[in-house]
């Protein structure tokens, strides 16, 4: 009897015991690249900016040449531009809108880092020359960093008429319209 009391104790505990599957993890590089940015966002909040730009390093190398990489190279960027490298985040910034022409922020960081480099003349002379037409969006910033704002916002708005589609172009007209109010 004592024998048939173990062996059916032993037998619903097997059946009702909390067996689970081990965990299968994953290696996703993407997710893991989210991952490292966002570590990278915390350390430039807390102006941590070495420890930031080693995050968003490793947040590219893991996912690299996709559209959520030019998010990572404008981070980096911003972090270089924090630390007083202008010339680390040129490269960044370049990267990011060859990643991704679409997104106003990064042609907005590029011309303030032209800026700070002190190369804007010769970055106007070079954009005036190109025939893609987004390099006017980057001649009409360059031009209103330069000082040159009236001519900078007709650019911007020419191309945002010609362009009413892209979509960029939104954020583009919602610039004009912080630039002309700064100017009344």
């Amino acid at each position: 009897m004592k024998k048939l009391l173990v062996l059916s104790l032993i037998f619903f505990s097997i059946i009702t015991s909390a067996y689970r599957k081990p965990d299968v993890y994953e290696i996703d590089a993407t997710k893991n690249g989210y991952i490292h940015n966002n570590r990278g966002l915390m350390y430039m909040r807390e102006k941590c900016y070495y420890a930031a730009i080693q995050e968003f390093k490793i947040a590219i190398s893991l996912n690299p040449d996709t559209q959520a990489t030019s998010v990572y190279y404008n981070n980096i960027g911003d972090a270089y531009m924090k630390i007083g490298y202008p010339d680390y985040a040129q490269d960044a910034y370049e990267r990011a809108i060859h990643l991704y022409s679409l997104n106003f922020q990064y042609y907005q960081d590029l011309a303030k880092c032209y800026k700070a480099r002190n190369t804007l003349s010769h970055q106007i002379k070079q954009y005036s020359n190109n025939s893609n037409p987004l390099n006017r969006v980057m001649l009409g910033l360059l031009y209103i960093e330069s000082g040159d704002v009236k001519r900078g916002v007709i650019i911007l708005d020419d191309f945002a008429m010609s362009e009413p589609d892209l979509l960029i172009t939104r954020s583009i007209k919602q610039y004009i319209k912080e630039k002309v109010r700064e100017l009344n």
